[in-house]
């Protein structure tokens, strides 16, 4: 439950005159996508927007595979496309979590075109990507 300790934390910073920052997100978000916690994430990540604070690639990144364990495929993508409105560069990470993301709410499909994405984006497939691409794929016995 490190999650919740970098959660509470984050809290107690928020309660103080200190100023959360882009980094303070950042840490926090990752350490919820990293327990499974991606309500706490999303939550987190809707307050930046909200507080207009700046995001970056890692804010993104850390909120695309946060939807991996929530199964929120949709959401997955429509940070995605997120990311892509605020010219952030989505790199191997970005796409592998998206691919992940789709792989495991079973939307096969939509896992191998962003693989296809990939090379349009001018980002190397990484043994991960391949990887996610194929879990994705035997989930619904798409394999053959």
């Amino acid at each position: 439950l490190q999650w919740g300790i970098a959660l509470q934390i984050f809290r107690e910073i928020a309660k103080s005159k200190v100023q959360l920052d882009t980094t303070a997100f950042n840490a926090t978000i990752s350490a919820c996508e990293k327990g499974s916690a991606w309500e706490n994430a999303l939550q987190l990540f809707s307050m930046m927007v909200q507080s207009m604070m700046e995001s970056d690639s890692v804010t993104f990144n850390a909120a695309i595979s946060a939807c991996k364990s929530g199964d929120k495929w949709a959401t997955a993508l429509q940070l995605f496309r997120g990311m892509t409105q605020r010219d952030l560069k989505c790199d191997a990470i970005s796409f592998n979590a998206g691919v992940s993301a789709c792989g495991r709410s079973a939307e096969w499909q939509k896992a191998l075109q962003l693989l296809g994405n990939m090379a349009q984006n001018e980002v190397e497939p990484s043994t991960i990507s391949f990887s996610s691409a194929i879990s994705a794929c035997e989930q619904c016995a798409k394999w053959e």
